[in-house]
């Protein structure tokens, strides 16, 4: 089993950037696909992006592929989402996701067992 943390929420103008991060502890890091994941207020939880186990490979929502990078350090045992030309559209709880099978595609939150507690990004406009 794995505990997940995210941080680095906050309130930010339209064009800023945040960076989230999600610690994780517990088993061991590097044997989980890490997922990132936003829900916004009324809307369901939407996948963002997804990292394989090394880092090697990930994979974004159409929305946000070119505005947000997700990387990795497993010595850390750290996933980050860099997100840059933040919009009053990317106001949401940003949730990171632990799971065990990684691949090229989006994916449906069930398929993550494993969740933090979430992290609220405001972007102000």
């Amino acid at each position: 089993q794995v505990q997940l943390v995210e941080s680095g929420g906050g309130l930010v103008q339209a064009g800023g950037s945040l960076r989230l991060s999600c610690a994780a502890s517990g088993r061991t890091f590097s044997s989980y696909v890490m997922g990132w994941f936003r829900q916004a207020p009324g809307k369901e939880r939407e996948f963002v992006a997804a990292i394989s186990f090394s880092g090697g490979s990930t994979y974004y929502a159409d929305l946000v592929k070119g505005q947000f990078a997700v990387s990795r350090n497993n010595t850390r045992r750290t996933v980050y989402l860099q997100m840059s030309s933040l919009n009053s559209e990317d106001t949401a709880v940003y949730y990171c996701a632990a799971g065990t099978t990684y691949q090229s595609r989006t994916y449906y939150p069930d398929e993550f067992p494993y969740w933090g507690q979430g992290t609220q990004v405001t972007v102000s406009s």
